[in-house]
């Protein structure tokens, strides 16, 4: 057998007659007849070859095909219908009829009660005793509102936090922040969700040239970006804070960036928590975390949970090393 690659096409094409070229045009047509969505065009090859004989009459088409329904016979049955009916015969079940209470009769005393009792007393007797067709249609809808499940609750228990409240003064603390109260040392606003935006900020201000307060926690204070710089700011000048704790609130990613970027000026902090915020931080303030962690000696302790392995580790050994280096200096 000859080589295919030495086939000449082009002169076998010349050999092939009109006929031979229209059926091989017609094999090759690509078709595809699954497809619904294609017009019949594409979807069937052409086999209409014989042309028209006349020109289009709609009506003696019409003529011819009523003509010939009337000429053919009409075809038999092959099972011809009977009018037998066949299987049983559908009989509805009767439903089980509902027995008439007896008539109660109750002590004059009883009755009279009852007759001048009020919606809720109603209500309530109903309930204990489980008989609620004592109420009428008015009780029965005041009933169902009080109680939607028909099942009377006790009261519900009272719900006591875990924590008193926080008894921090906050204007008393700025007072004695502002004025370098030196038995100051640690301040916690936490969980004091009505202190102004303004006033916090007034915190980190005086933070600025405080040398007593050592540990400063305003977790969920509902902080936000405009707090977050003014802690930047003070990251930048305060000389004598060792932790800081700003989780639980509203900051985004610009002002935690912030904060992250002004820890390149600060060499005393050394536990940081920034963690649950409302939303998260982001893979940009995440690598500039691990950065600043890397370029920072005196951090012992970092409160976040990074979503990125590489961040995360990097974090990891910068703390690490910050430990093992201070463990140095004490032995």
């Amino acid at each position: 057998m000859s080589d295919p690659r030495d086939i000449d096409e082009d002169a076998i094409l010349r050999g092939l007659s009109a006929e031979e070229l229209d059926q091989l045009d017609y094999e090759l047509q690509e078709m595809d007849p699954e497809n619904a969505m294609l017009p019949a065009g594409m979807r069937q090859r052409d086999q209409t070859k014989k042309g028209p004989t006349g020109p289009y009459d709609r009506d003696a088409l019409m003529q011819y095909l009523e003509k010939e329904a009337i000429e053919s016979p009409e075809r038999e049955d092959l099972v011809p219908f009977t009018g037998e009916k066949k299987g049983k015969a559908f009989i509805p079940k009767q439903q089980p009829e509902v027995p008439i209470h007896e008539q109660v009769t109750l002590e004059p005393e009883l009755e009279e009660a009852l007759k001048n009792a009020t919606d809720a007393e109603m209500c309530d007797i109903a309930a204990i005793l489980g008989m609620y067709t004592l109420m009428s249609n008015k009780q029965s809808i005041s009933f169902n509102v009080a109680f939607p499940s028909g099942v009377v609750k006790g009261d519900p228990f009272k719900i006591f936090p875990e924590e008193p409240p926080n008894p921090t003064n906050v204007e008393e603390t700025l007072e004695r922040i502002i004025n370098n109260d030196s038995s100051l040392v640690e301040v916690n606003l936490n969980n004091i969700k009505d202190i102004p935006i303004p006033t916090l900020k007034e915190v980190f201000e005086a933070m600025k040239e405080n040398s007593c307060v050592e540990y400063l926690s305003i977790a969920a204070t509902r902080s936000n970006d405009p707090v977050a710089y003014a802690c930047a700011e003070m990251l930048q000048e305060n000389t004598s804070l060792l932790s800081l704790n700003i989780e639980s609130n509203f900051i985004t990613a610009d002002g935690m960036m912030a904060i992250i970027k002004a820890m390149a000026n600060n060499a005393t902090l050394m536990e940081l928590k920034i963690d649950n915020q409302r939303q998260k931080l982001g893979d940009s303030v995440e690598m500039e975390i691990a950065s600043m962690l890397e370029n920072n000696s005196s951090i012992l302790r970092f409160g976040y949970h990074f979503t990125q392995q590489g961040p995360r580790a990097r974090a990891a050994i910068a703390i690490t090393r910050n430990n093992d280096i201070q463990k140095r200096i004490k032995y």
